[in-house]
């Protein structure tokens, strides 16, 4: 299976494309005061929404897309530690944008989703290199399985634990006592949601990502394996789930079962679909997010300012009287999403490919 997988490419592609329609959905909803669909919101804290699904979907690729890259010359030390520290700086500009105006009103944060990237990506691709799938099969599961305990440590302040309470755990206290004012979530329930102990699973997650995708190297033919995994995680998430809350929040292990089974499910599928043929002309509207995944992410980060501004309002208010306004609310934020659509299939028109 030379070249590059379509089927990874198209649900990346898919994964930018709802990351951008749910931080879209929230930003007119937090900024421009918009009613929003509750799928297109993250759960306040236990529970699972698309908002919820996308971002451990795009780590579970990061993994898969390690093993595809290490055919031929498997990238060294210092060139994964080189990318891993460039998705990590350019994370803390974008997540400091505001301090750097004003480092007086703002606090700095440490973490954000392309440090969470950075790290996940270099802890895998570090472990691939260096031990078998078995090891890394018994390091995910060990991770998961030591992470439950954990969280539900005593808090050394005194706070009484509740995994099902939002900030009572001990994963959440340890983003206070190590962040201080700099955690996300502010308060005496405070912590940040991409912080430092829930680091811990999504590494997991990316371990099992990359798993997925040395079998895929492997038993390209054998798809039903993978959609027989991911549906068991899928199962076996919300299963463990009742007793250890599926929460995005704090990255808990049935979270990282249950988004990890749907993903494997939604790969496996497009595996069938589209690898070894020809794909259509709609699928090419997802490979050019899915191609540069990180240009998209970042172009949209800068520029959701332009869905505050008044002519992106219009279609709102115009709309809004005869559709209500959760369906109206999505206009704005469906054009924003072609705006950025558009500088991507402009890059693959021109064959670049923007890597962090």
């Amino acid at each position: 299976m030379a070249g590059r997988l379509i089927s990874l490419d198209v649900l990346r592609g898919l994964t930018v494309i709802g990351m951008i329609l749910v931080n879209s959905a929230a930003y007119v909803h937090y900024v421009n005061g918009f009613p929003a669909y509750p799928a297109l919101m993250h759960s306040e804290w236990a529970g699972l929404t698309l908002a919820d699904w996308v971002f451990p979907a795009f780590l579970f690729m990061v993994g898969v897309s390690i093993p595809m890259a290490a055919q031929g010359r498997p990238p060294s030390v210092g060139k994964i530690l080189a990318r891993s520290g460039r998705l990590i700086l350019i994370g803390l500009v974008l997540t400091n944008l505001y301090w750097l105006a004003d480092m007086e009103a703002y606090s700095f944060r440490p973490f954000g989703v392309l440090q969470r990237i950075g790290l996940v990506y270099a802890a895998v691709a570090l472990l691939f290199m260096a031990s078998g799938w078995r090891t890394r099969a018994v390091v995910a599961a060990a991770v998961l399985i030591l992470y439950w305990p954990l969280c539900l440590i005593p808090s050394p302040d005194g706070t009484a634990t509740d995994i099902w309470a939002r900030g009572y755990d001990f994963v959440a206290w340890f983003d206070r006592a190590v962040l201080g004012r700099h955690a996300y979530v502010k308060g005496p329930a405070g912590y940040d949601p991409e912080g430092v102990l829930s680091t811990l699973p999504a590494i997991a997650q990316g371990l099992i990502g990359c798993l997925a995708g040395e079998w895929l190297l492997k038993r390209p033919q054998r798809t039903g394996g993978l959609a027989l995994a991911g549906a068991a995680m899928t199962v076996l998430g919300l299963a463990w789930g009742l007793v250890f809350p599926v929460v995005k929040d704090i990255w808990t292990s049935s979270y990282v079962l249950l988004t990890s089974g749907l993903t494997l499910l939604a790969l496996a599928a497009l595996h069938v679909r589209l690898d070894g043929r020809k794909i259509g002309r709609g699928w090419s509207i997802a490979t050019a997010f899915g191609v540069n995944a990180i240009a998209a992410y970042v172009l949209h980060y800068l520029a959701s300012v332009m869905l505050a501004a008044d002519v992106m309002k219009l279609p709102y208010a115009w709309t809004a009287p005869m559709i209500g306004g959760a369906a109206a609310a999505l206009i704005p934020v469906l054009i924003f999403v072609v705006l950025n659509w558009a500088a991507m299939a402009w890059l693959q028109r021109k064959g670049w490919v923007i890597k962090a």
